[in-house]
């Protein structure tokens, strides 16, 4: 059996009998739906072809999110996220260069990044490269001034977590944003890039080797490996091309407001909520949420 979880801001019975009936029309016998939170999210199971139902459904409905998978296995026990523009809102570095003067300049550079045009490692170096004397407190005013946490984000982790799943955050961002975010919304783990800081001035330079694309992978596979997990039992989320291979490689991969080339790829995508669509996505109802 399969799941198709729909998710909006207000999502009516009508709807879910409307969902019903596309996946009847593409031979895919659906069995029956049920609220998780009345208006906001509801569970529509079906027997046959996942494909042809992710076809009927995307785009069907008006600001809708559709995520399909197996039923069985849906609760994971890996949470592997990205975190800028997942987990908060913005681009630390762009932020962070804004301090210097140049946000338009390396903010040019991050998005053809995070859309995959070009290499991680080379443009994160180039981009470091540009805050070379920039003094080391500008990280902590952009820490305390500009980062926000993506909705959803705490709910998200510390109901993952307090119901037994391990909880890893990695970015290609920097420690000293990753580590008090990650304390802050719950994770338990968190791997980033350090930067070189030498008499309080930012070097231009962060340690090697760069946590990329490839460092995102084998944290997935590894804390998989470390707790006896299939990666069917895994989740990994983020936005931007550096996030392609783990979201390939987990049981549920998500882009999550994500560039077009993460979206197209990605087994499942988040386009118009927040991160507690994942919670749904799960089969966790609003009523099992942990919010504090």
């Amino acid at each position: 059996m399969f799941v198709a979880t729909l998710v909006a801001e207000a999502l009516s019975a009508g709807e879910m009998s409307v969902a019903a009936d596309r996946l009847a029309s593409s031979g895919c016998a659906p069995a029956g739906w049920r609220w998780l939170d009345q208006g906001r999210a509801a569970d529509l199971d079906f027997a046959h072809d996942p494909g042809a139902a992710r076809a009927g459904l995307e785009g069907a409905f008006a600001a809708t999110d559709v995520i399909v998978q197996p039923v069985a296995g849906r609760e994971k026990k890996l949470l592997v996220a990205d975190m800028d523009s997942t987990m908060i809102t913005v681009e630390c570095i762009d932020e962070l260069a804004d301090y210097a003067g140049i946000k338009a300049q390396i903010a040019e550079v991050t998005e053809r990044a995070m859309r995959g045009e070009l290499d991680f490692a080379e443009a994160l170096d180039a981009r470091v490269a540009l805050l070379e004397g920039l003094e080391e407190g500008a990280i902590d005013r952009c820490l305390a001034e500009r980062v926000r946490l993506m909705p959803g984000a705490e709910a998200l982790v510390k109901t993952m977590r307090t119901r037994g799943a391990l909880t890893v955050l990695v970015s290609g961002g920097f420690t000293r944003f990753a580590e008090p975010v990650g304390e802050r919304i719950g994770f338990e783990r968190m791997i980033a890039n350090r930067l070189l800081i030498e008499n309080a001035m930012l070097m231009g330079k962060v340690a090697k080797p760069i946590v990329d694309s490839s460092t995102k992978e084998a944290s997935l596979l590894g804390a998989a490996a470390e707790r006896g997990l299939d990666l069917a039992d895994t989740l990994a989320v983020g936005d931007g091309a550096n996030d392609l291979a783990m979201i390939r490689k987990a049981g549920l991969g998500v882009a999550y407001h994500a560039k077009p080339i993460v979206a197209a790829a990605a087994g499942a995508r988040v386009d118009h909520g927040d991160l507690t669509a994942l919670l749904y996505a799960q089969g966790i109802s609003r009523a099992e949420w942990v919010l504090t």
